[in-house]
């Protein structure tokens, strides 16, 4: 089988596995944070969650990111990369273990928001320099498999410590705090196994290094306003695209969330714990599917071409995600989480490839930041949208059909570029 040549022969690359085993431990601890906040906030049997609710806990967590996400891409653009994981595993240790304090004490929902907002910041941060070095790892022929692997792998680690959370949290007496000092944990082996690699292998070029805040600060916007036109040239038309279509994807994703955690929450179980574990479940079929996206996306996309690749994931999505969502069954529910994270997995290996192969290294770690900042304000917008649409057990057949309108809208436009791009060559 092709995959599995590929992947033995990627596997080699010594670097390659040195960096994936940082985001392996990076995005395990990622699940294990993550799933203590969600039953911290969303699965407590004492608080009625209310998808607004949910909505503004995403705000908090993520929009204020937006404001500094530029400023990291400028960094990753002129620190060492290695320098920004192995520091950026460091810190992330510190302020779970600061959350997990925030919660034995039962200080404000502010304060802890705060502490959480902190771990994903740098945590946007380190996901961004993991993507920008990619491509300092692997040759440019085995780069469309990377993105198969890689990112993929990364989700299913989180998704692995998303599980391992939930049972933790059944052996330590339910304790989100316990869950979250693991996490802390994983955060710490994640930065130290960046020690594994030289400083200067990762980049950026030794040229376009500078060492000092101040320095690397200093020309932020007009650093930011030349990664902007650099991704506008006419040969990267088809990276900016796809960009804007994977953030138009992410919408639906989040607004498809949001709807899973209230149906978990209301329709399809009787009591909270009920509910935390039938999401489980969901994301971990979810997982599922991004692994099977990991598996065919490498064939599919050298087949098809990445952009047509994405439009097919788009189109496969607005049709299966109402067929299987309108019925508001747990069964269909949990086999379109299937379909939703196969095609968004593979549209965004697509992305990623896209991106990587016609960004030059001098302004991948920019452009990486943006695409962060794309992903969250399309996830809290969403998520606000979601708030809007949805009753308070979670079934609104509206917010279905409009997150098709938009996935087909995607498969519509991704289509009619990559005509334009075959009538002009």
């Amino acid at each position: 089988m092709s995959v599995v040549r590929d992947l033995r022969v990627l596997l080699r690359f010594r670097n390659f596995r040195r960096l994936l085993a940082v985001r392996l431990l990076s995005q395990g601890a990622d699940g294990v944070y993550q799933v203590a906040l969600a039953t911290y906030v969303v699965f407590s049997p004492e608080k009625q969650t209310s998808a607004a609710a949910i909505a503004s806990a995403m705000a908090v967590l993520l929009l204020p990111y937006s404001l500094v996400g530029p400023f990291s891409g400028v960094l990753l653009d002129r620190w060492r990369r290695r320098q920004v994981l192995l520091y950026g595993g460091l810190l992330r240790a510190v302020l779970a273990s600061v959350t997990a304090i925030l919660m034995i004490a039962a200080v404000p929902d502010w304060l802890f928001y705060v502490s959480a907002l902190c771990v994903t910041a740098v945590n946007r941060f380190v996901l961004s320099g993991l993507s920008a070095a990619l491509p300092r790892v692997v040759d440019d022929e085995r780069l469309v498999i990377a993105n198969s692997l890689s990112p993929t792998a990364g989700t299913l680690a989180a998704t692995a410590g998303g599980g391992l959370a939930f049972v933790v949290r059944l052996v330590v007496s339910d304790s989100d705090a316990a869950v979250v000092l693991l996490g802390a944990a994983l955060y710490l082996c994640s930065g130290l196994a960046s020690l594994r690699m030289s400083r200067e292998l990762l980049g950026p070029d030794r040229a376009l290094v500078q060492p000092g805040l101040g320095a690397a600060l200093s020309g932020t916007a007009r650093d930011l306003v030349a990664g902007v036109r650099h991704l506008a040239a006419p040969a990267r038309r088809e990276a900016a695209w796809a960009l804007f279509s994977m953030t138009l994807m992410r919408f639906c994703y989040g607004a498809l969330l949001v709807m899973l955690l209230m149906l978990c929450r209301y329709s399809f179980s009787t009591t909270a714990d009920d509910g935390l574990a039938l999401l489980g479940l969901a994301l971990g079929i979810s997982g599922a599917g991004f692994f099977a996206a990991a598996v065919l996306t490498p064939w599919a996309a050298g087949w098809l071409g990445s952009g047509r690749w994405i439009m097919v994931c788009a189109a496969a999505a607005a049709i299966l995600e109402p067929a299987l969502g309108l019925p508001f069954a747990t069964t269909p529910m949990l086999t379109a989480a299937f379909v939703l994270g196969l095609t968004t997995q593979g549209a965004k290996i697509a992305t990623d490839t896209i991106v990587q192969s016609s960004v030059d290294d001098g302004f991948r770690g920019r452009i990486f930041s943006v695409y962060d900042v794309l992903f969250n304000v399309a996830f809290v917008g969403a998520a606000g949208v979601a708030a809007l649409m949805l009753p308070p057990d979670g079934r609104s057949v509206p917010l279905v059909v409009t997150v098709a309108v938009v996935y087909a809208a995607v498969a519509v436009a991704m289509a009619r570029f990559e005509r334009r791009q075959v009538s002009h060559q």
